[in-house]
């Protein structure tokens, strides 16, 4: 019990830790524009090519990765 305690303890600091320096040093990224079009030709698991517009307000995970 005194090591869940204690891990619970230094989980709760940790994360106050990143909270307090991510509010105190915010990263300004730059604006590179709009991205580029999806110009694949082969796509996995999906029933038609994907595009930006059809993507347009949700969340999406992209990972690229090619045969090699």
């Amino acid at each position: 019990m005194k090591k869940f305690v204690i891990g619970f303890l230094f989980l709760l600091t940790a994360c106050g830790a990143t909270q307090t320096t991510a509010q105190t040093n915010p990263t300004i990224l730059p604006d590179l524009g709009p991205a580029p079009e999806l110009e694949n030709e082969i796509w996995l698991n999906v029933d038609s090519p994907l595009r930006l517009a059809d993507l347009r307000g949700k969340v999406v995970a992209i990972d690229m990765w090619t045969f090699g």
